[in-house]
C-alpha cells in the first residue's frame, strides 16, 4: 500500500507539475490577445465595442479565470483552484458557440476596415509574436480544453480515492467532458451546415430546398439506377439525409451557368422507405440494392463491394 501511495504522489506531483508549465505558456499566448489586441483597440476605439465582442467573445473572462489557476497551482492549491475552473468552464462552451460568427467579423473587419487591418499587422510584426498570427491564436482556449481533460484525469487517477481532493477531481473531470460533448455538438452542427448549403449550391435552380431545420447531412456518391424495363442503366449522383434521399444528374457540360452543377432529378422521403439487398451480401463484384416506397422501386447498383455495403448500413440507418 505504501509503495502504491509513493507510485501516486510521483506521477501525480509530475502531472501537476507539468499542468502548472503548460498553463504559464497557455497564459503568455492569451496575453498577446489580451494586451497587444484586446486592451489596446478598447483604448483606441478602431472597432466598434460590439463588433470587438464578436471577434474576441469571452477571452478576456477565460484569461482570468487562467490566471486564477495558475495562482492556485504556484501554492499547491488544487482544491480552490479547481473550485474556481469549475465555476468558469461554461466560458468555453459560449466561446465556441462564437468562434465561427468570430472567424467570419474578422475576415470582414480585414476586408473594410483599413485601420484596423494595418493595426493587426503592427502587432503581428512584435517579437513576442514570433511570427504568430491572431488567427492562430483564437482557438488556443478549445485546444487548452482537451489538454485540460487529460491532466485533470491523469491526476484523478493518482488521487488517492480517500483524499478531499479525489471528489473535486471527479467533479472537474465530469464537467469538462459535458463541455467538451458540447463543443462537439458545436462542431458536429457547424459541419452540418457547411454540407447543407454546399450540396444546396450544388443543385441547380431553387426548387429543391436542401436547407432544413433539423436535417442531417449523411453521405452521397454516384449510384446506377437500373431502369424496370431492359433500358440502359443511368449514372446518377445520390445525396443522403436524416429524411430524404436526393437523385441528381450533370448538367450539360456546354450550359453557360450550369456546367459544372448537377440538376435534381428526384427526392424520395425515407419515412416509408424499405431498403433491401439484392445480391449485395456476395463476394462478387459489387451489388444491387432495392428502395421500396409507396409509389416506386428504386434499383441502384455499384460495381464495388465495400460502396454498396456502405450505402446498405447508411440507408437502413437513416429508414431507422
Amino acid at each position: 500500500v505504501e509503495d502504491q501511495r509513493a507510485r501516486w504522489e510521483r506521477k501525480r506531483s509530475r502531472t501537476a507539475k507539468e499542468l502548472l508549465e503548460t498553463e504559464h505558456k497557455y497564459l503568455e499566448q492569451l496575453d498577446l490577445v489580451v494586451t497587444y489586441f484586446v486592451t489596446i483597440l478598447k483604448a483606441k476605439g478602431t472597432l466598434k465595442p460590439a463588433v470587438l465582442e464578436t471577434i474576441f467573445g469571452p477571452l478576456e473572462s477565460i484569461y482570468s479565470a487562467s490566471h486564477v489557476l495558475s495562482f492556485h497551482l504556484e501554492r499547491g492549491n488544487l482544491g480552490p483552484g479547481l473550485e474556481n475552473f469549475c465555476q468558469n468552464l461554461d466560458l468555453y462552451g459560449h466561446y465556441a458557440e462564437n468562434l465561427e460568427q468570430a472567424n467570419k467579423t474578422l475576415k470582414e473587419q480585414l476586408r473594410k476596415n483599413k485601420s484596423f487591418r494595418r493595426f493587426k499587422k503592427l502587432q503581428e510584426t512584435r517579437p513576442q509574436f514570433q511570427g504568430r498570427k491572431l488567427e492562430d491564436l483564437l482557438p488556443l482556449p478549445l485546444q487548452r480544453l482537451h489538454q485540460y481533460k487529460h491532466f485533470f484525469r491523469d491526476l484523478l487517477e493518482n488521487t488517492s480515492p480517500d483524499s478531499a481532493e479525489h471528489q473535486k477531481l471527479a467533479k472537474a473531470v465530469k464537467l469538462l467532458s459535458e463541455v467538451c460533448q458540447w463543443i462537439q455538438g458545436v462542431i458536429e452542427k457547424r459541419e452540418n451546415s457547411l454540407h447543407l448549403l454546399r450540396v444546396q449550391k450544388l443543385l441547380k435552380g431553387q426548387k429543391t430546398q436542401v436547407l432544413t431545420p433539423g436535417r442531417w447531412y449523411i453521405r452521397e456518391g454516384w449510384l446506377l439506377v437500373v431502369p424496370s424495363k431492359g433500358e440502359e442503366l443511368k449514372r446518377r449522383m445520390f445525396f443522403l439525409f436524416s429524411d430524404i434521399l436526393i437523385a441528381a444528374k450533370p448538367c450539360h457540360p456546354l450550359h453557360p451557368l450550369n456546367s459544372h452543377k448537377l440538376a435534381c432529378q428526384a427526392v424520395y422521403p425515407l419515412h416509408q422507405c424499405t431498403v433491401d439487398k439484392v445480391f449485395g451480401h456476395t463476394r462478387s463484384q459489387g451489388g444491387l440494392l432495392t428502395l421500396s416506397f409507396p409509389h416506386k422501386t428504386l434499383l441502384l447498383m455499384s460495381s464495388d463491394q465495400q460502396d454498396i455495403n456502405d450505402w446498405y448500413r447508411s440507408l437502413t440507418a437513416a429508414v431507422r
